[in-house]
């Protein structure tokens, strides 16, 4: 699609929710599968979600070629990935060198999160928290239980909790390995990037490249988007600098998406297959307009209350639910998917045939050619 750079929010190009989901689904390595590495794809990403442990190994089985669970665990236990806060205060994977540089940047993210729990640290000396924290956590990793008992006996007036947040809002804590390794298991210890990563944090970066490599992964996007992905505010002026760089588009409802020029945009009819995401992959979180692949009428799916659950993306968009119930004493694993809309048979062929393949890989399962079970059934209550 020719576009010219100069052009007013009024004659920009319209795309429609599925052209905008096309163009994000193929930056997202969701349109078919690539051959590039775990490292490279979580770069790429810029991240992946990692609020519990396992979403990222089924984020990267969605997206590349081949994907062996052992080969994002080796980055893992090589310290080339760690798992710490930064995008919207969740827990992410990241690359070593997106981990010491992306964390500086969300910094004012996670100074306001921490002004929420001013009420809770009146007397404490946030600076000698932050110091006396680094310390403890580079002396040996700690629990997040042992990081609130040394603070308390500090400022035994304080709260607890507000204390724990707060060394994790001033410092750059990572969850050391084995937590996060596939097959292994781990309670949450944390130390510093710096001491586990051997290397200082970057200084505060310009957001000019994040920017750019936000709309690589997940353009064509507006400013709102970026910031609820990021949980950054005031980028508008970023953007506004950038825009000589850039080309534009509008939404259906007339807002305006900033996209690389030379960024793929698939036409609309692109076929997207079948994809089983696990919860909070960031694709459905990317946007603070998700319409490009949750339709309105399946808004808040995949999901009820606190409790997320996988997305299957049929045709590009959420179309059902699923979880994976590992078999026990030798009996198969079962995954189980719950239609959110009538799926046609041919849909629930490929449906299937994506699970199967789910099941070889992430599985233990796969032996005597018994790759486990695909049920279609409910097994959440939406309250309909």
């Amino acid at each position: 699609m020719a576009v010219k750079k100069k052009t007013s929010a009024a004659q920009a190009p319209v795309l429609s929710p599925r052209a905008l989901g096309r163009a994000t689904l193929e930056r997202q390595l969701l349109l078919r599968r690539t051959t590039m590495s775990a490292q490279d794809a979580v770069r790429h990403l810029v991240g992946l979600q990692a609020q519990n442990t396992k979403p990222p190994y089924y984020q990267l089985l969605a997206r590349l070629e081949g994907f062996d669970p052992a080969e994002l665990a080796g980055l893992m236990e090589s310290r080339d990935l760690v798992r710490i806060v930064t995008l919207r205060s969740t827990i992410h994977t990241h690359t070593a060198d997106d981990a010491l540089t992306l964390r500086p940047l969300v910094q004012e993210a996670r100074d306001r999160e921490l002004r929420i729990f001013r009420k809770g640290l009146v007397g404490v000396d946030l600076d000698r928290l932050r110091d006396l924290s680094r310390q403890y956590v580079e002396e040996a990793p700690r629990t997040p239980k042992e990081i609130r008992e040394r603070l308390l006996a500090e400022w035994p007036d304080a709260d607890p909790q507000a204390l724990s947040t707060a060394a994790r809002c001033l410092l750059p804590l990572v969850q050391i390995t084995p937590r996060g390794v596939w097959g292994k298991s781990g309670q949450v210890a944390l130390t510093t990037a710096e001491h586990w990563l051997g290397r200082p944090s970057a200084p505060v970066p310009a957001p000019d490249g994040t920017v750019l490599r936000y709309l690589a992964a997940f353009g064509p996007a507006s400013v709102k988007d970026m910031q609820s992905w990021a949980g950054l505010t005031r980028l508008r002026e970023v953007f506004e600098r950038l825009r000589p760089q850039l080309v534009t588009f509008r939404d259906e409802n007339g807002v305006e998406l900033f996209d690389l020029p030379d960024a793929p945009r698939p036409d609309e009819d692109t076929p997207a297959p079948p994809r089983f995401l696990p919860e909070f992959d960031n694709v459905l979180l990317g946007h603070a307009d998700r319409t490009r692949v949750i339709p309105l009428p399946l808004k808040g799916r995949n999901g009820v209350g606190n409790q997320a659950y996988g997305t299957v993306l049929v045709d590009g968009f959420l179309a059902a639910v699923w979880r994976l119930e590992s078999g026990a004493a030798g009996a198969p694993a079962t995954v189980t998917v719950q239609e959110l809309r009538p799926l046609t048979a041919a849909e629930r062929d490929e449906v299937t045939d994506e699970a199967v393949a789910l099941l070889s890989v992430m599985t233990k399962a796969a032996t005597d050619g018994n790759v486990g079970d695909v049920r279609f059934a409910s097994f959440v209550d939406f309250g309909d």
